[in-house]
């Protein structure tokens, strides 16, 4: 059982910290809290055994972790949750929204299941863990980290769910920033376009499956390391915001200004969601 925490040690919580961004975010924090104020993390992560091993790197760093191992795809799993950080942590500097999961599969051929599952994970988990750990938050004048994407901002062939997740995502915590300033809370949105972590490794099919085809992508596939970096810094400097600087930028303007344009791009970068979908329907007939 982890003891309640009394001292004003930091306390940071991840999820989805047992890899990928997740871990690149966690060690990049521990980094830039090097000679400062002594830190605790909290990872949370689906895979027990995984995210309790990056627990043990860190004590070897003589650095505190406690782990929760849970689905966030479950409502009664993130309550459970909120109902433990509370009674452990009295404040929380920083809470990183940053597990995630998507779908390569059209939105035809896409089952009600993946899509639920999708909105659950990449954004009723981070507003309920906002909320359920808000208290926490405004003790510490704390920052809300929430990893989107850049397919919030426009479509993406083969991500249906995972664009309107993103989108909502972003839509809910601009709201939520404006109405928690004044309590001391920031956030800050972090809009990725390609970063090489498990969400893509572990995307899902239409049916729930694992999606078999690779990702199609454009531009730069970026480093969890790099991308962790720049978060970090644009935390550290108070940003509200954080946008890639490649084509995917490029692509949210052209979306914005000649959306017919960017849709035809789009369909062409893309095709391979299209060719895929056709086959299948072809080999259901």
């Amino acid at each position: 059982m982890v003891a309640k925490i009394l001292n004003r040690e930091k306390v940071f919580v991840v999820t989805g910290a047992a890899g990928g961004l997740g871990w690149a975010l966690v060690q990049a924090l521990v980094k830039s809290q090097a000679g400062r104020e002594s830190v605790r993390f909290a990872l949370v992560d689906v895979n027990a055994e995984a995210v309790a091993a990056r627990a043990r790197e860190l004590e070897q760093q003589d650095i505190d972790a406690d782990v929760f191992a849970i689905d966030l795809s479950s409502e009664e799993a993130v309550a459970e949750l909120c109902t433990r950080l509370r009674a452990i942590y009295e404040h929380v500097d920083l809470l990183v929204n940053n597990a995630g999961i998507t779908h390569r599969s059209l939105s035809t051929q896409t089952s009600n299941a993946v899509i639920r599952r999708v909105m659950a994970v990449d954004y009723h988990a981070p507003v309920e863990l906002a909320q359920g750990l808000l208290p926490q938050l405004r003790a510490a004048g704390g920052c809300v980290v929430n990893i989107s994407s850049m397919a919030g901002w426009m479509p993406v062939l083969g991500r249906a769910g995972y664009c309107a997740a993103k989108s909502a995502l972003h839509q809910y915590f601009e709201t939520f920033r404006e109405e928690v300033r004044d309590d001391g809370v920031r956030v800050l949105m972090v809009y990725p376009s390609f970063v090489a972590t498990n969400i893509d490794t572990n995307a899902l099919s239409g049916d729930g499956g694992r999606a078999q085809h690779a990702q199609s992508t454009v531009g730069t596939v970026r480093s969890a390391d790099w991308m962790a970096g720049k978060i970090v810094n644009a935390l550290e400097k108070g940003k509200e915001r954080l946008f890639p600087r490649d084509k995917s930028l490029l692509g949210a303007y052209l979306y914005k200004l000649a959306p017919r344009l960017f849709l035809k791009q789009m369909v062409r970068n893309f095709r391979v969601e299209l060719e895929v979908g056709r086959a299948a329907e072809a080999a259901d007939r």
